[in-house]
């Protein structure tokens, strides 16, 4: 039986509501026109393409097997809230000789735990997992712990017991029975598995970022390189995954403003609720002003013959400013502040 509400907007009609009705977030076209601009000499010169996932990011697996597979479900499970109160003081991990922060300390923490014979990404293990393994897993080599260490415990069994009792403890099972859809995935991961149904209420209806669920779809996309348990016949239908990174890259490159009220709120680092005003219009601005980087990007791709093999969504634009956004932290952080939020979403 098919739990999920109908009445929910899935996130690329979500967005465009919500940035048509936007009062303090406002998407220009200049900016996106940029950014197009940028992933269009990417896909010129081969810079950023689906390989890179794999190529660009040691901690990714790199083999292409179930394994890899329940490596990606772990992992986006608990993919999130990484930021620290203290930029000084952050939740680090140490693994083969390299110390990682933010998203990658937690792949850091899974890989560390894989190569010690730990079984992390089996549903046996987690499903039952206590607080005090759990917080041995994720030990930090700084003084700073992981954020939300109860929710993580609390998510993580939530999966493991979901995967037991309707998949044979398998996540494979999950793929399997989406006849490589994406929507189809996204859809059973979000009725299934409650901690990745990322939605809120905004002008009358109920709308949905899916930002952890839409980045497990992309992940096993680009882990398999679009073939294997990674082809998804629809897989442009995945918008980007709505965090608290991205804007800020969007905002640098002129993409994105926010009003005076706005900036205001956020250089004094008041903490937001998830649900609240300026939350969702930042979150679904970003998904549809990427969603207008994609058809930009595609149009000037589809004017290159020599590009006509070229893939470019907006999944590879995600990853594009993302990893744009961790090369030029210190250029944004003081000119571009991130909306704050404690929350299992992102």
């Amino acid at each position: 039986m098919d739990t999920r509400d109908s009445n929910v907007l899935l996130p690329r009609e979500s967005a465009k509501l919500i940035a048509n009705n936007s009062k303090d977030v406002k998407i220009h076209p200049e900016g996106v026109k940029k950014i197009a601009n940028h992933m269009y000499e990417c896909a010129k010169k081969n810079t950023y393409n689906l390989q890179s996932w794999r190529t660009e990011h040691e901690l990714n697996p790199q083999s292409q097997d179930e394994s890899a597979l329940d490596w990606v479900f772990v992992a986006d499970t608990l993919n999130f809230s990484f930021w620290s109160d203290d930029e000084s003081q952050k939740y680090r991990i140490k693994f083969n000789g390299k110390e990682y922060t933010g998203y990658w300390s937690w792949c850091a923490a899974l890989n560390r735990a894989l190569k010690n014979d730990v079984n992390i990404t089996d549903a046996n293990f987690y499903a039952n997992i206590t607080e005090k393994k759990l917080a041995e897993i994720l030990k930090s080599d700084s003084d700073t712990p992981i954020p939300l260490l109860e929710e993580r415990v609390a998510v993580l069994r939530e999966a493991g017991k979901v995967l037991l009792e309707k998949y044979e403890g398998k996540f494979l099972n999950c793929v399997k029975a989406c006849n490589k859809s994406a929507q189809s995935l996204l859809q059973l991961v979000v009725r299934d598995f409650p901690s990745y149904r990322d939605e809120a209420d905004y002008q009358g209806k109920r709308v949905s970022f899916y930002k952890r669920a839409q980045i497990l779809v992309a992940d096993i996309w680009a882990c398999f390189e679009g073939k294997s348990y990674g082809e998804f016949h629809d897989i442009d239908t995945i918008t980007m995954f709505a965090d608290y990174r991205i804007p800020q890259a969007l905002y640098h490159f002129g993409a994105l403003s926010y009003s005076e009220e706005l900036m205001k709120y956020l250089n004094a680092e008041k903490m937001m609720q998830t649900g609240d005003r300026y939350e969702i219009e930042i979150r679904g601005c970003s998904i549809w002003a990427t969603e207008m980087v994609a058809e930009k990007t595609r149009e000037l791709i589809e004017k290159d013959a020599s590009l006509k093999d070229v893939v470019m969504n907006s999944i590879l634009i995600d990853h594009y400013l993302w990893d744009f956004r961790r090369d030029h932290a210190e250029e944004m952080r003081d000119n571009i502040p991130f909306h704050r939020i404690r929350c299992i979403y992102y």
